[in-house]
């Protein structure tokens, strides 16, 4: 049997890494899986699962084994991976395709410019799957993590044509649906509807918590609540780090949202109804909108 690439490197063994090796060998797009990371006791129970095949703690034999490399990990230890295995890379041809699943793109572009002197490898094609799970660590793992969720591929200019389609056709394996976009696109898009929702969350939770008050609001919290602030119990130091990565189109995204805040607050201050309402109906045709886009999707995945 024939495969699109016979052995993947998995760098990073937890949720996504473990999802995709899962997904991957469901499909028939790979045979043999290696994880690679800094926790031993992860891999090994990752043997035992059957989610990979083997691993190894040796970046260098990680890299003479596989066809393509997956870097898995969170990412600010992403754009760290990506600069060790440039540099091991360096003066060799034809070596693995190498991709991500990071959340910010920029980082992790600037960090193989760096190592390859202003260059980006031909076979290094940064892609972001667009789907996670509240669960964390190999043992949650699950093949169908990204069947009928986006996968973004950022490829850039210099990008060998080949490199590209194998990335696309590993995602496309998985169930997912595959789409492209620019690197700083991407950050923007993922800065206004993911980590500025993330950082939203836990300032509210935060400062509420230090209320004087704050036996009672969480005593008497509602659904409403619940479910705004249900992803402040996302890992902080992925946060953090995600924070620092993105910093610059984060920061766009916070300053866009406090001039919307503080022109509501001017209108909640004025009991201006008219101006609140025109807000309220905005927001609510635009949600029921993405409802609606949800609920094609849903349809679609039920139907296949």
């Amino acid at each position: 049997m024939s495969y699109p690439a016979e052995t993947v490197g998995i760098l990073g063994l937890g949720l996504i890494g473990g999802s995709l090796a899962r997904a991957l060998r469901e499909s028939g797009f790979s045979r043999r899986f290696i994880g690679y990371g800094y926790r031993e006791p992860s891999l090994r129970r990752g043997v035992e699962l059957g989610v990979i095949d083997d691993f190894t703690l040796d970046l260098g034999e990680l890299i003479d084994r596989a066809d393509i490399l997956v870097i898995c990990a969170p990412t600010l230890v992403a754009a760290d991976l990506l600069r060790q295995i440039l540099g091991k890379l360096q003066g060799v041809e034809n070596g693995p395709v190498i991709t991500d699943a990071a959340s910010v793109k920029g980082n992790l572009l600037a960090a193989a410019k760096e190592a390859c002197g202003g260059n980006v490898p031909p076979r290094l094609v940064l892609g972001h799957p667009i789907a996670g799970s509240e669960r964390s660590g190999v043992d949650a793992s699950d093949a169908a993590l990204f069947r009928h969720h986006r996968v973004i591929l950022t490829p850039v200019e210099g990008n060998e044509p080949a490199a590209v389609e194998l990335v696309r056709a590993m995602w496309q394996s998985t169930g997912a649906e595959v789409v492209s976009m620019s690197v700083a696109d991407h950050d923007e898009v993922l800065a206004a509807t993911s980590h500025l929702p993330h950082l939203l969350a836990y300032a509210l939770v935060d400062a509420l918590a230090q209320s004087d008050a704050s036996e009672d609001i969480f005593r008497c919290a509602a659904g409403g609540f619940r479910d705004f602030t249900r992803i402040a119990s996302s890992d902080p130091v992925m946060w953090r780090d995600i924070a620092i990565a993105n910093r610059d189109a984060l920061l766009q995204s916070i300053d866009l949202f406090s001039e919307h805040l503080g022109r509501l607050r001017q209108a909640v201050a004025d009991e201006d109804a008219d101006g609140m309402q025109e807000t309220f109906t905005r927001a609510k045709a635009a949600r029921d909108q993405f409802a609606a886009i949800l609920a094609e999707r849903g349809q679609r995945s039920k139907a296949e």
